[in-house]
C-alpha cells in the first residue's frame, strides 16, 4: 500500500486543464514545495469540455484524478422503490437549517453527507427514482417555490443536487491523505469538508475570488435559466425568478458548509477577509495570504523595456475572452484612444475557446468601431515576453480577487490601470500607510467605463514624468511586498501544521 500523500488540492474547473490565474498560482505552489507529495483532484463539468493539460505535472505530484459533475455515468431503468423515509427526513431537516441562515449541527451534516450514497442513505437510484424524493421535491415546491413552473422546479432540484453522488463517491475513494486543501468553496469546497469529517484530516481552504460572489454574477447573466413573465396591469414585469435565486443560494450553502470545516480560510485581502466574514466564515480562522510572483522573472522585461520617453502607446489587457473581464469595455475604450493617440494599439492576450460566443462578439465589436489593425487578438502569450511592447497594462474586469497579472506588470516596470475591483486599488494605490507613501502604480477606474478607462490611460501616456514615477512605483511595491518567496512561507507553515511536519 502506497504512503498517503501530504496535501490532496482541490481543483474546481482549474488546474491543470484551464490556463488562468488561479491554475498559475497553483502550478507555482506545487513546483516551488518539493518537499511535499501532493495529490490533484480535478473537478470539471463534463469530460468533452476539457482538452489535454495545460501544464506539465511536477515530480511531486503523486497523483491526478477526475471526477466530472455533469456526465450521468451508467443510466439505471426506473422500477419502484420507497426510498429511505428516515434519510429523507434528515435531508429535509438539513433544508430547512440552509433556509434559515442557520449553521447546521455538526452531526446531521455527518449524517447527511456521510450516508450520502450509501444503502442507509439516500442513493443515487433513490434520489431519481423513489416515491420519498418525489414527495420531499413535491412537499418544497408547495412549501416554498414562488415559480409557478413545478417541472421548472423538478428539474433545477436534480441538476444541483446530482453531482453531489460523484462527490460523495470521491469523498470514499480518494487515496490516503495528511490534509486536503480546496482552492475555492462550491463543490470543491463541499468535498473538502465531507472529507476533512469522515477521515478526520485538516481542511485548509484558500479563496482567490469570493466563489459566491462569481458565481451569483455568473447566474444573475445566465441565459439558461428561463425566467418567468409575469403580466400585471398590461405591464411586463421582469423579477428574478425563484429558479434563478435558488440556484444562488444553492451555492451560497455550499460556501457556509465549506466555511464550518475548515481551518484555516485563508484570502488574499482584507477585503476578501471581511467578505468571507459576512458569509459566515468565523474570523478567527480567516486570514490574509497575498499573491506572491517570482521576480526574477521579469528581470529580463524589465531591463529590456524602453525608457519613459519611448514609451510604446501598446495597451495590453491579459486574461481570458470573458464576459467577466469585460473586454468590451476595453475594446470600447481604445476607440477613444485611437482617436486621440493615432498610433495606439489594443492588445488582448488570453485565450479565447472558454466562450466562443463571446469571443466572436468582442471581434464583431472591433469591426464596428473601425478598430481592425489596431486591436489584436494574441492568444495565449508568456507575460515576460510582452511585458516590454506594452506601455500601459489594463484590466477591465467586473470581478477580480488579487490578479497576479497587476503584479507580472509591475515586476516589468509597466503602470497598470485597473477597476475598481478585488485588491485592485490596494496594489495599485498601496495598503498600509508605508504601502502608500511609494505612490500610485497606475490608476484605478469604475466599472464598466470605457471613458474613464481611456481618459486614465491617456494622462499616464501622455506625460512621460507620471508614467516614470508610476512604473518606479509599480517595481519597488513588488518588490518589497508582492514576492513568491513571502507566499510559500506562509503555505509552507500552514501544511507543516496540517500534515504534521
Amino acid at each position: 500500500m502506497s504512503a498517503p500523500v501530504d496535501v490532496t488540492l482541490l481543483l474546481e474547473g482549474t488546474y491543470p486543464y484551464v490556463r488562468g490565474g488561479v491554475s498559475s498560482w497553483v502550478h507555482q505552489l506545487v513546483s516551488a514545495l518539493p518537499q511535499y507529495r501532493f495529490g490533484l483532484l480535478f473537478m470539471g463539468s463534463r469530460r468533452k469540455d476539457y482538452g489535454q493539460a495545460q501544464y506539465a505535472l511536477p515530480d511531486n505530484v503523486a497523483f491526478l484524478r477526475e471526477i466530472y459533475l455533469m456526465d450521468l455515468g451508467r443510466r439505471h431503468k426506473p422500477r419502484p422503490r420507497r426510498g429511505n423515509t428516515a434519510a429523507f427526513e434528515a435531508s429535509a431537516r438539513l433544508h430547512e437549517y440552509f433556509r434559515g441562515d442557520q449553521q447546521a449541527p455538526d452531526a446531521l451534516l455527518e449524517r447527511v453527507f456521510g450516508d450520502l450514497g450509501r444503502r442507509q442513505g439516500i442513493t443515487r437510484e433513490d434520489f431519481l427514482h423513489s416515491e420519498a424524493a418525489w414527495q420531499q421535491v413535491a412537499d418544497a415546491y408547495m412549501d416554498h417555490c414562488t415559480d409557478p413552473s413545478f417541472v421548472d422546479y423538478f428539474w433545477t432540484v436534480r441538476n444541483m443536487h446530482a453531482p453531489l453522488f460523484a462527490i460523495s463517491r470521491e469523498a470514499r475513494d480518494l487515496p490516503e491523505t495528511r490534509a486536503v486543501h480546496a482552492i475555492s468553496t462550491g463543490y470543491a469546497g463541499l468535498l473538502g469538508a465531507m472529507l476533512s469529517r469522515q477521515r478526520g484530516v485538516p481542511f485548509v481552504l484558500t479563496e482567490h475570488g469570493i466563489y459566491t460572489k462569481e458565481r451569483r454574477i455568473d447566474l444573475t447573466q445566465a441565459t439558461w435559466i428561463q425566467e418567468p413573465e409575469h403580466t400585471v396591469g398590461g405591464s411586463l414585469v421582469e423579477d428574478v425568478s425563484y429558479i434563478r435565486r435558488l440556484w444562488i443560494r444553492f451555492f451560497e450553502v455550499l460556501g457556509r458548509i465549506a466555511y464550518q470545516s475548515a481551518e484555516p480560510i485563508v484570502t488574499l485581502y482584507e477585503g476578501n477577509r471581511q467578505r468571507q466574514i459576512r458569509d459566515g466564515a468565523p474570523a478567527p480562522r480567516t486570514r490574509v495570504i497575498p499573491n506572491g510572483i517570482p521576480v526574477e522573472r521579469y528581470e529580463t522585461a524589465y531591463r529590456i523595456r524602453p525608457g519613459a520617453d519611448a514609451t510604446p502607446p501598446v495597451l495590453g489587457l491579459v486574461g481570458r475572452v470573458v464576459p467577466i473581464k469585460d473586454i468590451k469595455t476595453f475594446i470600447r475604450a481604445l476607440r477613444t484612444v485611437c482617436n486621440e493617440i493615432p498610433e495606439a494599439e489594443g492588445w488582448i492576450i488570453g485565450p479565447e475557446e472558454e466562450d466562443a460566443d463571446y469571443a466572436a462578439e468582442c471581434r464583431s465589436l472591433v469591426e464596428s468601431l473601425g478598430l481592425e489593425g489596431r486591436v489584436r487578438f494574441l492568444g495565449f502569450r508568456e507575460v515576460p515576453e510582452i511585458l516590454p511592447h506594452l506601455g500601459l497594462m489594463v484590466l477591465t474586469s467586473i470581478s477580480e480577487a488579487h490578479p497576479l497579472v497587476v503584479l507580472e506588470a509591475f515586476a516589468g516596470g509597466v503602470p497598470v490601470v485597473a477597476t475598481d475591483v478585488g485588491a485592485c486599488r490596494e496594489l495599485v494605490q498601496g495598503g498600509d500607510e508605508a504601502d502608500r507613501a511609494l505612490g500610485d502604480a497606475g490608476e484605478v477606474t469604475p466599472i464598466a467605463d470605457p471613458a474613464a478607462t481611456a481618459q486614465a490611460c491617456l494622462r499616464l501616456l501622455r506625460d512621460p514624468q507620471r508614467w516614470r514615477e508610476a512604473a518606479a512605483s509599480a517595481r519597488t511595491r513588488v518588490l518589497r511586498y508582492y514576492t513568491e518567496q513571502r507566499m510559500f512561507d506562509a503555505y509552507t507553515r500552514i501544511y507543516e501544521e496540517a500534515s504534521g511536519g
